[in-house]
């Protein structure tokens, strides 16, 4: 599946075909085709459209389409236009991302490879990106292998890693709500390292793990799975979850009274659940990513207006995700000076980004050795109202990233660079 926009950079097959995406309006030879090609710079996005994951996927594409846009405006990348090239992963099967990322890259003869947001399917993306050795940027899948156990000299990410969601909100949750922690956890290596990291950061506070349950990737009913956590009668029941599961796991947990008996936390949300939640559902500590409100953050309030303007909506941590992903591939370039990925590859190590990109209070840098974008997360409980309706989350702590992250070694990251 392919996805187009006319003006923004994005490539719709049907009228490459005809000649009509390069401005050619009656008839274009072969050769002109193949010559105006070769002056566009393509950016591939393997990213969900479809499934749990589709809000996520539909907001990290806006992020992209904003960067495409303002990267063309400057002069594109190394001089030449930027194409944007959008495949449906789907949201969880990695036989299909894999083969949309062989796509991408044989048949469209892409210069660079962004996705995925399920932690899964960015793993198996990365297999191909390297093998193929073309620049790969994940957007948002967490799993730490990604960066760590698993990390590849050409894949860079730009969310956190859950070692680092998990360290920041742990030592809150239990100083506001208790050491016993029962866990919904998505079943994938998302979920499975993010609850991996939150009982060991709960362990070194004194906390338990008194139980919990593994679920599938887009459940919708979590009634079994919540009648378990009442009766192993935690002090908290941790949602790790994501996109419509997490907010189908919320509003039942609500409708079925357990608010009121005890505590519905976590560490990942974002705003695309709270903004689905009814009121009475946003509630809890959690972890943001990003959050549009920044106060005294230079440059946030521009990225605020703008996407506010386009979509009706403030921009999520998933429209920053898109953003900073192109961008980072027009950066990449600009400071080797070349389209080669080992080049960008090793311009990008300690790179800084900067302030109108990292719309954050902390530096954010890729970290050298690991490729992983060091950032600031956003500590604080979701909300039912506010004076905007947009502002569905209250900060309350503001952790710098280079504190929560570990070391290059504690994160399995053993980077080999080709000869």
């Amino acid at each position: 599946m392919s996805i187009s926009r006319s003006g923004l950079g994005i490539r719709r097959r049907t009228l490459l075909k005809s000649g009509l995406a390069l401005g050619v309006s009656q008839v274009a030879s072969p050769f002109v085709l193949r010559a105006r090609a070769a002056d566009v710079v393509k950016i591939g996005l393997d990213n969900p459209v479809t499934g749990p994951f589709a809000g996520l996927g539909k907001n990290e594409l806006i992020g992209c389409q904003l960067a495409v846009e303002q990267i063309n405006a400057k002069g594109g990348i190394l001089g030449r236009s930027v194409e944007l090239v959008v495949e449906d992963s789907t949201s969880g099967d990695a036989g299909t991302a894999v083969l949309k990322a062989r796509k991408l890259i044989d048949g469209d003869k892409v210069d660079f490879l962004l996705g995925n947001i399920n932690s899964a399917l960015s793993l198996a993306m990365a297999q191909v990106s390297n093998e193929k050795k073309i620049l790969h940027v994940v957007p948002g899948g967490h799993t730490d292998a990604i960066t760590g156990a698993s990390c590849h000299w050409n894949v860079f990410r730009v969310c956190n890693s859950t070692r680092m969601e998990a360290v920041a909100v742990t030592s809150t949750l239990i100083k506001n709500y208790g050491k016993k922690f029962y866990y919904i956890t998505l079943d994938y290596s998302f979920g499975h390292t993010l609850e991996a990291a939150m009982v060991k950061a709960a362990t070194e506070f004194g906390g338990s793990r008194v139980g919990g349950a593994l679920t599938p990737l887009g459940t919708v009913d979590f009634s079994s799975y919540l009648i378990g956590a009442q009766s192993a009668n935690p002090d908290v029941i941790i949602f790790l979850l994501g996109g419509d599961d997490m907010l189908n796991g919320l509003k039942q947990a609500v409708q079925f009274g357990l608010g009121k008996m005890v505590h519905l936390a976590g560490a990942h949300q974002e705003l695309e659940p709270l903004e689905g939640l009814p009121p009475e559902a946003r509630i809890g500590i959690w972890v943001m990513e990003w959050y549009w409100k920044q106060p005294g953050v230079p440059h946030v309030d521009e990225f605020v207006s703008v996407i506010k303007k386009r979509t009706g909506r403030v921009p999520t941590a998933r429209t920053w995700f898109g953003f900073v992903s192109v961008w980072t591939c027009a950066l990449a370039a600009a400071k080797a000076k070349s389209l080669d990925a080992m080049a960008m590859a090793k311009a990008l190590q300690g790179f800084e980004l900067p302030p109108e990109i990292a719309l954050s209070p902390n530096p954010a840098f890729y970290r050298a050795g690991q490729n992983q974008l060091i950032a600031t997360l956003y500590v604080g409980s979701a909300q039912s109202s506010a004076e905007e309706p947009d502002d569905l989350f209250k900060v309350t702590s503001v952790v710098n990233g280079a504190d929560v992250a570990g070391t290059v070694e504690e994160s399995g990251c053993k980077m080999a660079w080709p000869a």
